[in-house]
């Protein structure tokens, strides 16, 4: 074994380990592991710096700006409300088809996340409206966005990776709908699965809010200020009742009247009733200011109606900067001008004191927030607002209809581009046409240049662009031809049939730990050597990779889109096995089935 090789095994080894157990974000240990090969002298500079050049870095990012203007100007919105309905006595496996199919055909065209992130609200309030709970619809949404991406180049970034990677390697890159000989059969077979033991096998279960809205004593404090507290004739912010961890001071009741929301110069009067929403365990540390003393607070409907409307629920991003550290360390209240009321992990919610809860990526976070909380940061990549915005559009805007009309002209020209030759046309890529597509739009003022800016989410660049390198690594290093030669030794016999399915169920187990990219990128050069080990055409191996890259449903860390859903589903880790497990068998054993009747050995 070489030097090139230990070094390449050891530190993907060590990636592998970092990303399972969260020690660092996907992007980091990426890099540093691409620094480290390159001052070994395993890897030349120019080599681990080659996803940066690569056609498909950049289709990703021109799609996060397309996809950017679609969610800005409200299209998904208007879309869902004509095709959900809100008949109560339709059957579930009705409901559940009626809102997967067209969110899989969406998806296949229109990034995955900004669906979740958009939908999950709208759709836990449709589930509310026609009295079914929100966790029988929510993993579905984002299974369905998922199989959808499966279906075309531009349907997810492990696609378009995948791509890059064929180009890197000196084949022909993924056309528009190569992959939907194999995505199709795939996605309607995860459909009609769902459709029909969905209702079995998802829980129905309470989210982040409805748990606050049925036991709102359990997040409720009530204190008075005594009569002779030295706290009388100071101002909220001098008491120090204005910074306090793990509670927020709602409202205060002065003589039977109320004048919540409470400002930090409010003077505090001797008999005030100080309404507190928070952690119970807070209750000792409020006890521990002199001059407040315990006070019985009823919760009225009126008083949690008026709380409720400043209740805001978000799920904490993977690029988020608070990541591994407190809510306290983090400085939440000020970074974001909110309360953190209760924090959601797994589908429970995580007892004790709120301010020394280290956040993790996926975690539901119940906020009490003031009035433009949303419009602040509804853009934020920090965490994504699982609440829903009301006052949506009711028609179709003008602004939301020329995005669409130029987002299927762009699919269209995509499509098509490369029969262009024929009429008369220069041959265009799918990249040359998505550039078009967003210089358009910025000229319709369908977004401007600060929101470009905002949608771009460079970590997921990053984390493709670090791919490609490490990629190039395990190919240059010899780790992916000895692999593909220990395949070709062991499972050889199984003929191209039985190793294809091998690299899947490889690439499978990978993306249930790693992320989706990281996955393909691994797998991409081992099934290429594999291939070439057996002496048979590599693009149904490579085909296979790409397909297991994007398939995994049986762990929330399978896909971007399950972590959204999981605070607001209220789901826990085994939920995700119970479905999602059945779910990876059968596209695995369509995928296997369908790929060599297209891509022959």
């Amino acid at each position: 074994m070489t030097f090139e090789i230990i070094v390449t095994l050891f530190l993907l080894a060590v990636i592998i380990g970092g990303l399972v157990f969260n020690l660092a974000s996907a992007d980091f240990l990426l890099f540093s592991g691409l620094v480290i090969l390159v001052l070994s002298g395993v890897l030349p500079v120019k080599e681990a710096l080659r996803g940066f050049s690569n056609p498909g870095v950049m289709t990703v990012a021109l799609l996060f700006i397309v996809s950017a203007a679609i969610k800005n100007a409200g299209s998904l919105e208007f879309l869902a409300g004509r095709f959900l309905g809100l008949k109560s006595n339709r059957r579930f496996p009705s409901l559940l088809i009626r809102m997967m199919l067209p969110i899989s055909a969406l998806s296949a065209f229109i990034n995955n996340t900004p669906i979740v992130v958009i939908l999950t609200p709208v759709i836990k309030k449709w589930a509310t409206q026609i009295g079914r709970s929100p966790s029988k619809f929510l993993i579905p949404l984002s299974y369905a966005t998922v199989l959808g991406g499966t279906c075309t180049l531009i349907g997810t970034s492990t696609n378009l990776l995948a791509h890059g990677l064929f180009i890197e390697n000196g084949m022909k890159g993924l056309s528009l709908f190569e992959l939907a000989w194999v995505g199709v059969p795939c996605a309607l077979t995860g459909l009609t699965y769902l459709t029909f033991f969905g209702n079995k096998l998802l829980p129905d279960r309470k989210d982040v809010q409805t748990h606050v809205e049925e036991n709102p004593k359990e997040y409720v404090i009530g204190m008075k200020v005594a009569k002779r507290s030295a706290l009388i004739g100071l101002s909220v912010s001098d008491a120090g009742l204005r910074n306090l961890q793990g509670v927020y001071l709602l409202d205060i009741e002065r003589e039977g009247e109320s004048i919540g929301p409470v400002s930090s110069k409010e003077v505090l009067k001797a008999d005030d009733r100080l309404i507190f929403v928070g952690s119970p365990s807070a209750v000792v540390d409020l006890q521990e200011i002199p001059g407040l003393i315990p006070e019985a607070h009823d919760m009225f409907e009126r008083d949690f109606a008026r709380m409720s409307l400043h209740f805001v629920e978000v799920v904490i991003s993977s690029s988020s900067p608070i990541l591994g550290r407190t809510v306290k360390e983090g400085d939440f209240r000020k970074r974001y001008g909110a309360g953190v009321v209760a924090v959601h992990r797994n589908g429970e919610r995580i007892v004790g004191k709120v301010g020394s809860i280290v956040l993790q990526s996926g975690d539901a976070l119940l906020l009490f927030a003031g009035e433009g909380f949303i419009e602040r940061w509804k853009d934020s990549q920090d965490f994504y607002l699982v609440s829903y915005l009301k006052n949506k559009p009711a028609e179709l805007p003008h602004k939301a209809m020329t995005t669409m009309m130029v987002t299927g002209v762009m699919i269209l020209a995509a499509a098509f581009g490369i029969y262009f030759p024929a009429i008369g046309l220069p041959a265009v890529s799918v990249l040359d046409v998505i550039m078009c597509a967003v210089v358009v739009l910025f000229v319709l003022k369908c977004i401007s240049g600060r929101e470009a800016r905002q949608a771009i989410q460079w970590d997921i660049l990053l984390v493709i662009a670090f791919s490609i390198g490490l990629s190039r690594a395990v190919q240059l290093s010899g780790v992916a031809d000895g692999i593909g030669h220990f395949i070709k030794q062991h499972a050889g016999f199984l003929g191209p049939y039985g190793v294809l399915a091998v690299i899947y169920v490889v690439t499978l187990l990978m993306t249930e730990i790693l992320t989706n990219n990281a996955a393909v990128a691994l797998a991409f050069p081992i099934a290429l050597a594999t291939a070439v080990h057996l002496g048979v055409n590599p693009r149904p191996f490579l085909i296979a990779a790409t397909m297991a890259a994007s398939s995994g449903f049986a762990s929330p860390l399978g896909y971007q889109t399950h972590l959204i859903v999981q605070g607001p589903g209220g789901y826990k880790f085994s939920d995700y096995v119970k479905i999602g497990l059945p779910l990876d068998l059968l596209i695995g054993l369509v995928a296997i089935l369908v790929i060599p009747h297209h891509w022959s050995f």
